[in-house]
């Protein structure tokens, strides 16, 4: 008895079989449903949103050539990249004097604040949005039953909304003056070296945006989804129940009053 027993807890202390239980579990047609297949297209966006910003690098250049035959061209690279604090990003100012050699300079402005703001929304989306699937999936009768999750899921379903466009709409400011900082324009007017008629300085390396931008189309259409899926929480909330009751009411008493006076009526 005592074999069979630790055999049998063990069988049932076997992973591979509470995974199995786990899974058997979910009721995977909720996917099918308004409900849970936007909160998989959330969890899918979120991840491209954050992604696309937190692993966003470029680099700006330019070239100064002194006139100064003992000085050669020199190539100036900088490197800069998520969380875009610019202002410790340092690179090196070429001098055409013969004494000196180089300068240590930093690129202008600090953008790690939207940044920052929309990275960390987009992991706090993430999240939510895979508890919520768990709810759903696995929980979708406590889900039912207790009035107080929907009412929960709404507000910070229309809490989300709201950081979505905030963060979307800082981001695509914060981008903007990111491509104005790190422009070889920029990089240029910042060094006094080329402001004099010692050297001649040209535009170098042109930082590609492309993953930034994408980022922030990505912010926008986390938005969208979110705040299309407020009226599908709403119809889980006990406040849509309670609108249906009450025009219902509204249709039983119109119809009582209209029989009444079609029976006045008949009486006459």
């Amino acid at each position: 008895m005592s074999t069979t027993e630790s055999s049998g807890r063990s069988a049932d202390k076997d992973p591979r079989q509470q995974v199995d239980r786990l899974l058997s579990g979910l009721r995977w047609r909720r996917l099918e449903e308004p409900l849970g297949f936007i909160k998989v297209l959330q969890w899918l966006f979120a991840i491209f949103a954050f992604g696309c910003c937190g692993s966003y690098s470029g680099e700006t250049g330019a070239t100064v050539r002194c006139n100064n035959e003992a000085k050669d061209v020199s190539s100036i690279l900088v490197l800069f990249g998520y969380p875009f604090r610019l202002n410790r990003v340092q690179y090196e100012m070429p001098l055409c004097d013969e004494e000196s050699t180089s300068k240590t300079l930093n690129l202008m402005g600090d953008f790690s604040a939207p940044a920052e703001f929309f990275v960390t929304l987009g992991i706090f989306s993430f999240f939510y949005t895979m508890a919520a699937l768990i709810l759903y999936l696995r929980f979708h009768d406590l889900y039912t039953k207790n009035k107080r999750f929907p009412l929960v899921d709404f507000c910070v379903t229309v809490s989300f909304t709201f950081f979505w466009l905030v963060a979307a709409a800082a981001w695509g400011k914060g981008l903007t003056d990111v491509k104005g900082a790190t422009r070889p324009s920029s990089l240029i007017a910042a060094m006094s070296v080329c402001h004099g008629d010692e050297a001649v300085c040209s535009a170098g390396a042109t930082p590609s945006m492309g993953l930034a931008n994408i980022s922030v189309l990505f912010g926008f259409i986390n938005f969208f989804l979110w705040a299309g899926n407020c009226w599908f929480v709403f119809k889980e909330t006990p406040w849509h129940g309670q609108g249906q009751d009450q025009d219902q009411d509204q249709d039983q008493d119109a119809s009582k009053e209209s029989a009444a006076e079609q029976g006045a009526v008949e009486k006459q």
